[in-house]
């Protein structure tokens, strides 16, 4: 074999090798947003045990306020019935809608604001709520990897070859992201 063969048989194994790296890296990212989601996926779990416990201690409190509680009953079962992760993303907007008018409401209950049981579920809560952001950080990290993987050339062309997907965001809604006016007169 000449040299000019030689040349072509490494060119033909660096081109195998990078075919393999890109692959590889593709299946590791798409692992990552795979792990990612479930460490959202376990958070959201406590978060859906942890509602019905508050709504339980809330309710004689907030009589006047059944619709409410009904809503994010309803919204947390939504939720918990979620099967792919863009149904839970819906499912979880719609929950946090739900819960932040149930807060709100019950600022206008000082009893409640009081009681040893709602101040630990809230705190539970509260800390559930943080775990999730961080969670969701990551995983929409992830997601960038992922993303930019499988738009950028020349692993676009693996990945195109190889069905691998665009990964969705864990995007919060519009509304929690709102800044609160405040009026102090």
């Amino acid at each position: 074999m000449g040299v000019f063969g030689w040349i072509v048989l490494a060119l033909v194994v660096f081109v195998v090798i990078s075919m393999i790296a890109m692959y590889n890296r593709l299946v590791s990212l798409r692992n990552q947003v795979q792990n990612a989601w479930r460490q959202i996926d376990v958070q959201l779990k406590r978060r859906h045990d942890l509602i019905p416990n508050l709504v339980e201690v809330v309710k004689d409190y907030m009589s006047y306020e059944q619709e409410t509680l009904q809503k994010v009953i309803q919204a947390r079962n939504s939720a918990v019935q979620a099967s792919t992760p863009q149904d839970a993303i819906a499912a979880e907007g719609i929950l946090s809608g739900a819960m932040g008018k149930l807060f709100a409401l019950m600022e206008n209950y000082p009893d409640l604001k009081a009681n040893q049981n709602v101040a630990r579920l809230m705190e539970e809560l509260s800390a559930t709520e943080n775990k999730i952001a961080f969670s969701r950080q990551f995983y929409n990290d992830s997601v960038m990897a992922i993303n930019n993987a499988v738009q950028s050339f020349p692993s676009n062309l693996m990945a195109n070859m190889f069905n691998f997907q665009p990964a969705t965001y864990f995007e919060v809604a519009e509304a929690d992201t709102a800044v609160p006016s405040v009026n102090l007169r």
